[in-house]
């Protein structure tokens, strides 16, 4: 059989070790704390450390000229704070993957072990920042006709010797399933549309819900959408050659607490339709689905993690082409349940799929909350940049929850408005809803979504800021980040039944 000329889905990520001593072969890393007096201070290597000039500082790296029996690479943690770990663990196995490259090139045998010495007194989120840098960092989703550059295989964590191992390994053990979900999201998210479309996505998705217990992947074709009437899909998929699916996984652990239905934008494409994209911004619409991603790779992460709460995800999966079959603006189209729409710009499209599969989910599964994420607007780039997404959401609770859940994995959230002024606009005089209104566009996609929730506490995640990156920061590299994966997982991980808390149609201050 011939070689896929695609990197495999799921990327193959770096093993992790704990372990209490050093295996000799392996060249060592030494994690070196900034400290206000001195990076030397308090370390085994201090003399190394002085001789170097090393600070500590977060992401620094120094290469020991002549390590002997000690460390080959001195790397800077900060101060030991999430942040500051993640970008140590980052820029650290990025220089190891170029001294492998460097000794291949040498004709020397790189090995495919790497070592890592934690500070004294490290602590478990100390360790789960730095793997989750470490593992990420070194990221690469190329197609080539080239042989892959040589890369660590195994990370050994030697432990603080004073320390028992067991609780380290249970963190590492955590932290690698959750920079797996973003390590898979971002496959997702990267792989061409020339193969990706919604039949790719609907398949990659059935296989790795076989692969675990408790998850079930069911696939819905083009016909089940008509004869049940998903016309937002079936409108934003008709012009395309390859026909939408709707994805749906169910996580169906025994004795579960709570249920929450995840929903993601599965747009494989997006040309914009008639109301057609520039050119200069049409490339990167491969990652229109990073939403769709980010929730399968969390909800096989929350399988793998046998986290004891129900989960259903639905992504509603189309392309979003130009032809004599697509849709129009001025069109009036029928969502599932009955609600209709004017179409008003057919480059709106992510609201579109992801209205039927909200009313959809919710009428189908009666969930306690609902929890939706779209590369959905540009107006949120505008505003929030490209490292932080824009949370709405109609109850306090859940977006406290979702707002902390990232909080805690490393992705910042910033709480938007849902300005009840704006919601009049949503109106259409020959439907139940317009589209694409005028005014704040951010807002107006987040109150569209909100007439398909039936008062359930719902938080809309817009992550067409950070869902990208065009260059490396932190564990980021470019292309897809597979942003907001890490954040449902912990999200689902401390989940509690949400009791209806103050309705916030107007609150949205604070990150």
């Amino acid at each position: 059989m011939a070689r896929s000329p695609l990197p495999p889905v799921p990327t193959r990520l770096l093993e992790v070790e704990v372990a209490g001593t050093a295996r000799r072969a392996a060249p060592l890393a030494a994690l070196v704390r900034q400290s206000d007096e001195h990076a030397a201070n308090g370390s085994p290597h201090g003399e190394l450390i002085e001789r170097l000039g090393a600070t500590g500082k977060a992401g620094e790296v120094h290469t020991v000229p002549d390590p002997g029996s000690g460390p080959r690479w001195l790397v800077g943690i900060g101060a030991g704070d999430p942040a500051s770990s993640r970008a140590g663990g980052a820029a650290f196995i990025r220089a190891v993957n170029a001294h492998l490259a460097a000794e291949r090139d040498a004709g020397a045998r790189p090995p495919r072990t790497v070592q890592a010495e934690l500070p004294a007194e490290s602590s478990a989120g100390e360790l789960d920042a730095f793997l989750t840098g470490a593992l990420l960092g070194g990221y690469r989703y190329v197609v080539s006709g080239e042989p892959d550059p040589p890369q660590a295989r195994t990370l050994r964590v030697l432990t603080p010797h004073d320390r028992a191992i067991q609780p380290y390994t249970e963190v590492a053990a955590r932290a690698r399933e959750l920079a797996a979900a973003s390590a898979l999201a971002r496959d997702l998210a990267n792989t061409p549309s020339n193969v990706k479309n919604p039949g790719w996505l609907a398949g990659v998705a059935e296989r790795l819900a076989g692969d675990l217990p408790g998850l079930t992947a069911t696939v819905r074709d083009e016909g089940w959408l008509a004869e049940q009437g998903f016309g937002g899909m079936l409108a934003v998929g008709g012009g395309s050659a390859s026909p939408p699916r709707l994805i749906e996984l169910a996580y169906r652990p025994r004795g579960a607490t709570g249920h929450l239905l995840l929903v993601g934008k599965g747009i494989t494409f997006d040309t914009g339709g008639i109301s057609i994209k520039p050119a200069e911004g049409m490339p990167m619409m491969r990652t229109d689905m990073a939403g769709g991603g980010a929730v399968i790779a969390a909800v096989r992460a929350i399988a793998a993690l046998r986290l004891g709460v129900r989960v259903t995800a639905l992504v509603p999966a189309a392309e979003n082409h130009v032809s004599g079959a697509a849709y129009r603006p001025g069109d009036v189209v029928r969502h599932y349940g009955g609600t209709t729409t004017e179409v008003t710009n057919t480059d709106a499209e992510g609201r579109m799929v992801l209205a039927d599969a909200l009313a959809y989910g919710i009428k189908r599964y009666a969930p306690d909350a609902v929890v939706d994420v779209a590369t959905l607007t540009g107006a949120m780039k505008v505003s929030l940049g490209l490292r932080t997404g824009g949370l709405f959401a109609s109850d306090d609770t859940l977006a406290e929850r979702v707002r902390d859940a990232g909080e805690r994995t490393g992705e910042a959230w910033w709480r938007m408005p849902l300005v009840e002024d704006y919601a009049e606009a949503v109106r259409s005089e020959i439907a139940d809803l317009r589209q694409a209104p005028s005014g704040p566009g951010g807002i107006a996609a987040a109150l569209f979504l909100r007439e398909f929730t039936a008062g359930l506490p719902w938080a809309h995640l817009d992550i067409a800021g950070p869902a990208r990156a065009d260059r490396n920061y932190s564990e980021v590299v470019p292309g897809g980040t597979g942003f907001a994966a890490r954040t449902l997982v912990e999200l689902v991980s401390g989940w509690a039944p949400v009791t209806n808390s103050r309705k916030a149609a107007t609150a949205g201050v604070g990150s």
